[in-house]
């Protein structure tokens, strides 16, 4: 890929940020998208932060209708979300219907009016299980989608699809990533829950990586 050719969509958690650190020198702009989820206050600070830190021009698009009209636990407040592991079945209820579907689109129109190549998205192993807008099916059908649907051939650029989030931790550590600046529970509170799916996954992921968590949690 040609330098700073790249949109990233960033969400502010450890996963988006560590993919913005790692290939910082070929992102020209970052997209955090509004739709009304518990944590995506708290997220859009996350992300805007380590864009300034970067120096990567950083957009907030709001998509109200989400929040408005699609059925998920996930924009239903934080009593609504379900505790436990992301391969339990009450998880699905944190789905938002086609979520990654939508961004993309945005962010593809986004990046052909900008002049820019890629669209960056860090979904990863770990979602393959409830998601399946995170499936690697999914994000080559979507980017063919899109490469057919632009003059320029825009495409996905998806490098974490098949890496756990340990490994992940690990590549943004090494990025040089301050996860104390990111963000992940679905419940939204001021401190990490440390029960939802997402805090589950967080604290695995720094164990198997071997790192220290910096995450203040309110419970476990």
């Amino acid at each position: 890929m040609d330098k700073r050719d790249c949109l990233i969509v960033l969400s502010g958690g450890m996963d988006s940020v560590s993919l913005l650190y790692e290939y910082k020198e070929r992102i020209a702009l970052a997209v955090t998208f509004d739709y009304g989820s518990n944590h995506n206050a708290r997220e859009i600070a996350c992300a805007k932060e380590n864009c300034r830190l970067l120096g990567v021009d950083h957009l907030v698009i709001p998509l109200e209708f989400i929040g408005r009209y699609f059925e998920s636990s996930l924009l239903s407040g934080a009593e609504a979300i379900p505790e436990g592991h992301y391969s339990s079945e009450n998880m699905k209820s944190t789905v938002v219907p086609f979520r990654n579907g939508i961004m993309l689109s945005v962010a593809c129109g986004l990046a052909e009016s900008r002049g820019l190549g890629k669209v960056m998205i860090a979904n990863h192993s770990g979602d393959h299980a409830i998601y399946p807008d995170c499936r690697e099916g999914f994000v080559k059908a979507m980017s063919e989608a899109m490469r057919l649907g632009t003059y320029e051939g825009i495409e996905i650029f998806a490098p974490y699809t098949n890496l756990t989030k340990g490994e992940i931790a690990l590549r943004g550590h090494n990025a040089g990533v301050d996860f104390s600046l990111t963000y992940s529970c679905y419940k939204g509170g001021e401190k990490h829950c440390g029960c939802c799916g997402t805090c589950v996954e967080r604290k695995e992921a720094f164990q198997i990586a071997q790192l220290d968590d910096p995450t203040e949690y309110q419970a476990g």
